[in-house]
């Protein structure tokens, strides 16, 4: 094992964020008289971008267009007002970024969620560490798991893929690290269940965040 760098996910990953996701969305459609879901259907519905998020939540009749359009807009202005109200990193992130501070490992965060709220998230809630590079959802680069973003990171980071690790709680991010040539780590306190993770080709997984320190 040769890895000089971690690239994280964010939701899910370093930050449990679905409260904050979950109250936004649901104001945003109570508002509406539509139904809201609950905390483990919003599980499902979050990592593969905005956009996938308020289609998953809407009603089936109110998927056209200008409704999904006119609702992005709505979450964004939600989201702005309350992604710090329970947002919190996971225990035992704080320690590891700590640890892999220690040992010299470069960490970057590459997430589906909108660039301006990941950068923002970051900065306020993980401010005491020093990200390489933090990236979302940018207009121009195909989201996740399309390697295009992952790439980017080892181009900035001066890295081979190979010299990569990339934790993530999803199917997706597992798809991303592998289609990056990434090794691909599953974090099982996040949103999804180990099958999904397994499925979509993890090469390792861990239930505590301390346990990635086993790959340096």
């Amino acid at each position: 094992m040769n890895y000089k760098a971690v690239i994280f996910d964010l939701d899910g990953t370093l930050l449990d964020s679905i409260e904050d996701l979950a109250d936004s969305m649901n104001t945003v459609l109570e508002e509406a008289g539509y139904p809201a879901h609950d905390i483990e259907t919003y599980k499902y519905y979050v990592g593969n971008g905005m956009k996938n998020l308020v289609l998953q939540s809407l009603p089936e009749s109110h998927k056209d267009s200008r409704s999904v359009e006119h609702f992005i807009q709505r979450m964004q202005e939600e989201y702005s007002r309350r992604w710090n109200k329970k947002t919190r990193p996971y225990d035992g992130i704080p320690e590891l970024l700590d640890k892999l501070r220690e040992k010299n490992i470069q960490v970057a965060v590459l997430s589906n969620k909108p660039d301006k709220f990941t950068k923002l998230i970051v900065k306020e809630l993980l401010s005491s560490w020093h990200f390489s590079a933090v990236y979302g959802d940018r207009e121009g680069i195909p989201k996740k798991p399309d390697p295009g973003g992952a790439l980017e990171i080892a181009g900035m980071l001066g890295l081979q893929p190979k010299n990569i690790l990339y934790l993530g709680d999803t199917g997706v991010d597992m798809q991303t690290a592998n289609n990056a040539g990434m090794f691909a780590v599953g974090a099982l306190w996040g949103f999804r269940k180990k099958e999904e993770i397994l499925s979509n080709g993890a090469a390792a997984l861990i239930s505590n965040p301390l346990d990635l320190l086993s790959f340096f």
